[in-house]
C-alpha cells in the first residue's frame, strides 16, 4: 500500500502548557504543545491537524480558545488548520443573539468550522438551536461531543437514538454536523442501552443502529473517527466496519483527539485501518478518501 499523508481532523494542542492545569486524576498528564503534536504526526504520516478548540467550562478546567489555536496554526501553516469554538451562550445567554457576528469574525481570520462544541445543554435547546442556525447561514461545519447526561460530563445532550440531532440536522439541511465521542459511536448497533450508550460496548454490531439510519437520512451527517469511540465503533467487528465503511466511505473523517502527552490509541487505530486494507477488507481507495479527501472536500481545501 502507497503511504498516504492524513489529516487530522480532530486535533487540540495549547499554545503555554507550561501554564494550562494538568488533567484532573490522570497523574500528571497535560495537554501537548504543538511541538509535542507535530512530533506524534511526524511518526503517524499525519501532513495536517485541524486544532479544535474547547470554549466550554465543561470541556476542561481553563477554555481552549480559538485565538490560541489560530496562533498555533500562524505558527505552523504547514501543519495547522483550525475551527473556531463560539459558546451558544455567548452574547447575552439569549436564543437571540446574532452569533453569525462572531462567527464571521474567526472565519475572517481563517478557521474553517465550529467545534468541538461541548457545551452542556440539549441538542434543540433554543440557544443550541440558534447556534447552529447561524453555523449553517456562515457554512460553518460543526464538530460535536455528545453526553448521554446533564452533569458529570461534557457535549451536548441528546437522549438514546439521538432523536434531537436528528431534528436539527433535519430543520437545518445546510448545517454540517461532524459526529464524535461514545454517545455517538454506541448507536453503531442495534442493540445499544442506556447502560451501554455511554460506553465502549464490545462485540459484533448485531443489527444495523441509529448511525445507519441518520446516515443514510441526512446527507449532512458526518463521522469522526477519532478517539477510544471512533476507534472501537471500527474495531469491535472489523466486518461490519468494511460495511459502514462501503456504504459511507464520502462523509468518514480520520481524527486521532490525542489529548495527552502519553495517548497510545492513535498508533493501534493507525495500525488498524492500514490492516483493514492489507487484508483486502476496504479498497484504498477508500481508505484515502477516509484520510485525506473527505477532509480536503469538506474544509475546501486543495490537494497537493
Amino acid at each position: 500500500m502507497i503511504p498516504v499523508k492524513k489529516i487530522d481532523i480532530h486535533a487540540h494542542a495549547v499554545a503555554f502548557p507550561e501554564f494550562y492545569p494538568p488533567f484532573y486524576g490522570r497523574g500528571g498528564q497535560r495537554y501537548l504543545s504543538a511541538e509535542e503534536l507535530i512530533a506524534f504526526y511526524d511518526e503517524l504520516n499525519i501532513e495536517k491537524g485541524v486544532l479544535l478548540p474547547i470554549s466550554s467550562c465543561e470541556g476542561q478546567p481553563s477554555p481552549m480558545t480559538s485565538e490560541g489555536c489560530a496562533f498555533l496554526a500562524k505558527q505552523h501553516p504547514d501543519r495547522f488548520l483550525w475551527f473556531c469554538g463560539v459558546d451558544p451562550r455567548t452574547g447575552a445567554h439569549t436564543p437571540t443573539t446574532d452569533l453569525s457576528y462572531f462567527l464571521n469574525h474567526y472565519k475572517a481570520l481563517g478557521a474553517l468550522g465550529l467545534g468541538e462544541l461541548t457545551a452542556q445543554l440539549k441538542t434543540d435547546d433554543p440557544m443550541m438551536e440558534n447556534l447552529f442556525a447561524h453555523c449553517a447561514a456562515c457554512k460553518m461545519p460543526v464538530l460535536i461531543h455528545i453526553a448521554t447526561q446533564h452533569g458529570g460530563m461534557y457535549g451536548i445532550e441528546d437522549e438514546l437514538g439521538l432523536p434531537r440531532l436528528e431534528k436539527m440536522m433535519k430543520k437545518y439541511p445546510d448545517l454540517i454536523i461532524i459526529g464524535h465521542s461514545q454517545a455517538f459511536w454506541a448507536e453503531m448497533s442495534g442493540d445499544i442501552t442506556e447502560a451501554t450508550r455511554g460506553g465502549y460496548p464490545r462485540g459484533k454490531v448485531t443489527s444495523e443502529g441509529r448511525i445507519y439510519e441518520m446516515m443514510r437520512s441526512c446527507p449532512n451527517l458526518y463521522c469522526d473517527l477519532s478517539a477510544g469511540s471512533g476507534m472501537n465503533a471500527l474495531r469491535r467487528d472489523p466486518e461490519n466496519a468494511a460495511k459502514f465503511i462501503e456504504e459511507f466511505s464520502d462523509r468518514i473523517l480520520y481524527g486521532c483527539d490525542i489529548c495527552g502527552t502519553k495517548n497510545k490509541h492513535q498508533y493501534e487505530f493507525d495500525a488498524f485501518l492500514t490492516n483493514m486494507v492489507e487484508e483486502g477488507l476496504i479498497s484504498e481507495e477508500n481508505y484515502r478518501k477516509i484520510v485525506r479527501e473527505n477532509a480536503i472536500r469538506l474544509l475546501g481545501l486543495e490537494d497537493n
